[in-house]
């Protein structure tokens, strides 16, 4: 007999990818042999049953990976794992993870199954200690390099190469980790500007660095890929993105396919629906209706001083001022200066109505972190989620450009040269 799908139904299916029977019966207290019963859809499980069974469902470690995984990879500067997050959904497995920021620590611990200690500062860790991996994921700071150690090695008549030049900046770390442990592959992120810091040698010196070490990373023109979220979420957020194989794999820019701009998902799909259809989620939300709370709203003063603010950069031709957003709008960037007064993203509550700042609930979905059911666990501060989401890489983004690393990663790991060879091979 086949009932009409209920919530409580739903959710059951997604717990059970991940648990037993008898472990959802024990929750729920009820029998196992109910629990078969609602899988045949022979009852239907009663709506009283889709709170513990949502607990169960979020209790799961976003994107956690069962057994050994298809390869190992270290996530450094990690933030709250959004790297971690895409990497692990094309079945990689995380053994080291690098992240200073207590907070952003407490976060990652919060949405996924650490098996290994969070370093803090990378640049007190012996690198020699770090565990062997086939992929090194980073977002890191962007830094000018400092030509002072060069030129005493000029001044002692010795040779030096790009990677001189790193030194004392973060990036020196990862060259020294790729030069120590020699991954099969790596992934670097940085914001959009990285191409053009420093009138452009801050990316010559990174490029120059990366192929001192012998890894294939392209020309100065393929090397790289700047990708913006919004074909993803509903924010233009460009990010540069550099990816790099130890042996020539065939790998190409050209072969990411991405959804189309004019496609992407609006303003609307992550602001919190105020009608109901949602669960409430305290601090978030409030009431019957689940409607954001008062707090998110600004303040008479706040709202004054950003109109005048705007009006008056407006006057001298400037584009400074406040970013306004309707349902069917695409937002700016995310930052992670967002906590001081929303400016940049301020959701319209309509005409003769102060607008109001994003909730970290939605923050988490601007940027992609919350997949279908699973809400991503925001433990902290609404300052500190702010500042985490702000500094973070949309995970989705990500992910399709580990979906095209991994068949090359693969052959590398398999012996092959190629992707390609593979590919014929096992033709």
């Amino acid at each position: 007999m086949t009932h009409t799908k209920s919530e409580p139904l739903r959710l059951l299916r997604s717990v059970r990818e991940f648990t037993t029977q008898k472990e959802v019966a024990t929750k729920l207290g009820v029998a196992p042999k109910t629990v078969r019963r609602w899988e045949r859809e022979e009852v239907i499980p009663k709506d009283i049953y889709a709170g513990p069974l949502r607990e169960l469902l979020y209790s799961k470690p976003l994107g956690a990976v069962s057994g050994k995984g298809d390869f190992t990879f270290i996530d450094l500067f990690a933030g709250i794992g959004g790297m971690r997050l895409a990497f692990e959904g094309v079945g990689g497995r995380c053994i080291y993870t690098s992240e200073w920021n207590k907070f952003a620590q407490e976060t990652y611990r919060a949405n996924f199954q650490c098996t290994h200690d969070i370093s803090g500062d990378i640049q007190a860790v012996d690198k020699s200690l770090i565990p062997d991996h086939d992929v090194l994921v980073a977002g890191f700071p962007c830094q000018p390099f400092s030509i002072a150690g060069v030129s005493k090695k000029n001044s002692l008549g010795r040779k030096h190469g790009f990677a001189d030049e790193t030194q004392g900046t973060l990036f020196f770390d990862i060259v020294e980790i790729l030069r120590k442990k020699r991954p099969h592959a790596f992934l670097l992120e940085n914001v959009k500007n990285l191409i053009s810091h420093d009138k452009g040698r801050t990316f010559a010196v990174i490029m120059g660095a990366l192929r001192e070490l012998g890894y294939e990373v392209g020309d100065n023109t393929a090397g790289h890929k700047v990708i913006d979220a919004k074909r993803f979420v509903p924010q233009h957020r460009e990010r540069t993105f550099i990816v790099g194989f130890r042996k020539e794999t065939g790998f190409s820019w050209s072969d990411l396919i991405l959804p189309d701009i004019a496609d992407g998902p609006r303003m609307k799909d992550i602001l919190h629906q105020e009608d109901g259809s949602e669960d409430v989620e305290s601090p978030f939300t409030e009431g019957k209706k689940a409607r954001v709370g008062k707090k998110y709203i600004l303040s008479d003063k706040l709202w004054s001083y950003l109109q005048n603010y705007s009006a008056k950069h407006r006057a001298k031709g400037n584009g400074f001022g406040f970013g306004l957003v309707e349902p069917e709008d695409v937002s700016r960037t995310l930052s992670a200066r967002y906590y001081k007064d929303g400016s940049e993203i301020l959701v319209s509550r309509g005409n003769r109505k102060n607008p109001r700042r994003l909730t970290p609930r939605e923050c988490s979905r601007l940027m992609g972190f919350d997949i279908e059911d699973r809400l991503f666990q925001i433990p902290v501060s609404d300052t500190q989620a702010y500042k985490q989401f702000g500094n973070s890489v949309c995970p989705l983004v990500v992910q399709e450009i580990a979906k095209l690393m991994k068949p090359h990663l693969m052959a590398l790991k398999d012996g092959k040269t190629t992707y390609q060879q593979t590919f014929n091979f096992a033709a």
